[in-house]
């Protein structure tokens, strides 16, 4: 059974293998796999390990066991509406009721996803997130040990909050806030985790706000069907809709001072949940913090849509993992300084920059485009030292790569430095090339 499963999920650039069958069998045996919606998580837990492997399993997923195939670009619902799948069970679904032929395509979308990723052993209801909000006291105070300890329980029902205001659930946030003293997991109320309160993660919350942590692992639609996450092209230009993707690529600069460990305890605990599953779960144990400067080219008007998306970026990252970073300017390319300001007013002598620490992971943002004459002989000399000085140094060009080899300059600096596209793919690639053992 699924003998050619590996074989098509390799096809989507995951690691799948006669291991990955044989925990899948063995996930069967259990009573752990009983609808398409048990076979989607249980599979994504032994495959998905990164989280930008989640959009290329979520395709192989739909076009193996769904003949729904995604193209580049494309949403989730634009594949379905479209597929012979969906038309052949929406047939099926109003010939059953005619009542439902009033319904709209994204009704019939969402009812189709609903059944799909129906699961035995997960939600199997969904409540009114408008009636608990309603009915709930912001004002209810809170005490110090009052946090309920029920992380490892299993969800069995969500709350829908979409017919909730957005800006309401955010103002109650700041009241309950104001009111709790320590950490909730479980119940509808506070900030927490693995509840259905509309504000926290880990939980089964429809239109709630993440505060912190993952989404609900066992919430599979709303990672699946959020533009943010899927479908993702990694070869865009940095923007709203795949800035997680060049996050999560971004994290990997901590790779290099970390080692992974086995995780007993998560082990353990993830395992009984299972049914006896026991998958290794692996920890990063982090030696050194992470230290990186950003050096933007921000002179010229070619380079003005890139700043602000690229700063996001790593504003995001900065916020999301602690680190050091310092970032400074130049215009089109270094003479015998950088500057600490984005007007370029606050210079900074090289040789102050050069005294940087060379654990330092260096960007530098910029098309490399400029005449030939501006990049003369000190500032040639300049970029070296900065390559000699941090080996982890690596060019992130806003231009399409077809272009590159139309500017000179372009051409010499990327025989200096290590060139990549400014995209999630792109910075994937950048994090692998400057973790590389030499």
């Amino acid at each position: 059974m699924f003998e050619s499963l590996p074989a098509k999920f390799k096809t989507y650039g995951l690691s799948a293998d006669v291991r990955t069958l044989l925990l899948l069998r063995k996930s069967m045996e259990k009573g752990l796999v009983n609808t398409l919606g048990d076979i989607f998580l249980v599979l994504k837990n032994i495959i998905v390990k990164e989280p930008n492997k989640l959009g290329p399993f979520s395709k192989a997923y739909y076009d193996y066991f769904l003949s729904i195939q995604i193209g580049d670009g494309e949403r989730l619902d634009e594949a379905i509406e479209r597929s012979v799948t969906f038309q052949k069970w929406k047939e099926k679904f109003l010939f059953e009721d005619r009542a439902h032929e009033q319904w709209s395509k994204d009704d019939l979308i969402n009812r189709f996803l609903d059944e799909v990723h129906l699961t035995s052993y997960n939600i199997q209801q969904i409540v009114d997130g408008k009636k608990i909000f309603e009915d709930d006291d912001p004002y209810l105070k809170d005490k110090p040990g009052n946090g309920s300890d029920q992380d490892e329980r299993i969800l069995r029902m969500a709350a829908d909050y979409r017919g909730v205001n957005l800006e309401d659930i955010l103002k109650r946030m700041e009241e309950i806030a104001r009111q709790q003293m320590d950490e909730h997991s479980g119940g509808s109320h506070w900030i927490g985790r693995n509840g259905i309160s509309p504000y926290g993660h880990g939980g089964a919350a429809k239109g709630g706000v993440r505060v912190g942590g993952a989404g609900g692992g066992k919430m599979a639609r709303k990672v699946i069907d959020d533009a943010r996450f899927f479908p993702i092209d990694m070869d865009a230009k940095i923007r709203d809709d795949n800035m997680d993707a060049a996050l999560a690529a971004l994290k990997g600069v901590i790779e290099e001072s970390a080692q992974q460990k086995l995780d007993v305890e998560s082990t353990i605990k993830k395992g009984l949940k299972r049914g006896g599953l026991f998958l290794p779960e692996m920890k990063d144990v982090i030696f050194e913090k992470m230290q990186i400067i950003l050096l933007i080219d921000n002179g010229g008007y070619s380079m003005d849509p890139h700043i602000k998306p690229v700063m996001e970026l790593f504003k995001k990252m900065k916020t999301r993992f602690a680190h050091d970073m310092e970032v400074y300017y130049f215009h089109n390319t270094i003479y015998d300084r950088v500057y600490s300001d984005v007007q370029r007013r606050q210079a900074i002598p090289i040789d102050r920059f050069l005294a940087h620490d060379k654990n330092y992971n260096v960007f530098i943002i910029g098309d490399a485009a400029m005449a030939p004459y501006e990049l003369t002989r000190l500032s040639i000399n300049n970029w070296l030292s900065i390559k000699e000085k941090f080996p982890k140094t690596a060019w992130l060009n806003p231009d399409s790569i077809q272009t590159w080899g139309y500017t000179e300059t372009t051409i010499y600096l990327s025989q200096i430095f290590s060139m990549f596209p400014l995209t999630p793919r792109g910075i994937e690639q950048a994090i692998l090339a400057m973790n590389k053992k030499n």
